[in-house]
């Protein structure tokens, strides 16, 4: 009896199957990726209200990370400076540049200003920045060589998984506390050792349960 289809039509079965399961396998791999915070929030550089210099301010200047975000030891949050900290400096040292126009507007009229904010846990998640900074976490661990940027943006994913990275094996992390706001810090050739010692030292525990930070 005369075959109806072709030889070649054995092998379909094989070939859709295989095809399926490579386009399953791809459709995963693009989700993980580019749903991912690597891809959708790391590069995030807001326009802010006023083009403000962490490059002068904290590389060129000096300034330290905790004349502004004052919280940033002792709160939950860093905080974002209230206008008079920029008037502290600015009411004498270009006092009538134009890009200030608006930090000028808020003192005069006592108005906050509406900075945008770039790093943000999600409402469900507690982040407590004291507990990280006193115990050697350092402010680029987190945020990145601030004192490079003109324009501040998002360097880490600040996702689950990165930060349990860090919570299971955080000694490589950490750095003296005197050393937390120091940009560009390079850590000593024994980090290994010289990081677990701060954990001994502080006792660092680092929870990796959920409710250590789903409160």
């Amino acid at each position: 009896m005369a075959q109806i289809f072709p030889e070649w039509t054995n092998r379909l079965p094989v070939l859709v199957v295989t095809s399926a399961i490579l386009f399953i396998i791809l459709v995963v791999l693009g989700i993980w990726y580019y749903w991912s915070p690597w891809y959708t929030d790391v590069g995030y550089a807001p326009q802010q209200p006023v083009p403000y210099s962490h490059k002068l301010h904290v590389g060129e200047l000096g300034m330290d990370c905790r004349y502004c975000h004052t919280g940033v030891e002792v709160s939950p949050v860093a905080m974002v400076p209230p206008t008079q900290t920029c008037m502290n400096c600015h009411v004498m040292i270009k006092p009538d540049s134009p890009k200030l126009a608006p930090i000028r507007a808020s003192w005069e009229k006592k108005t906050p200003m509406f900075w945008v904010r770039i790093h943000k846990s999600p409402d469900y998640v507690y982040f407590d920045h004291s507990a990280h900074v006193s115990v050697g976490v350092g402010c680029e661990s987190c945020h990145g060589n601030i004192a490079t940027m003109e324009v501040v943006e998002q360097k880490k994913p600040l996702s689950m998984s990165w930060c349990l990275d860090c919570h299971r094996n955080p000694a490589p992390h950490l750095r003296p506390r005197d050393q937390v706001t120091v940009m560009g810090w390079q850590p000593p050739p024994d980090q290994e050792d010289a990081g677990k010692a701060i954990v001994k030292k502080f006792n660092i525990k680092p929870p990796v349960t959920c409710s250590g930070c789903h409160r």
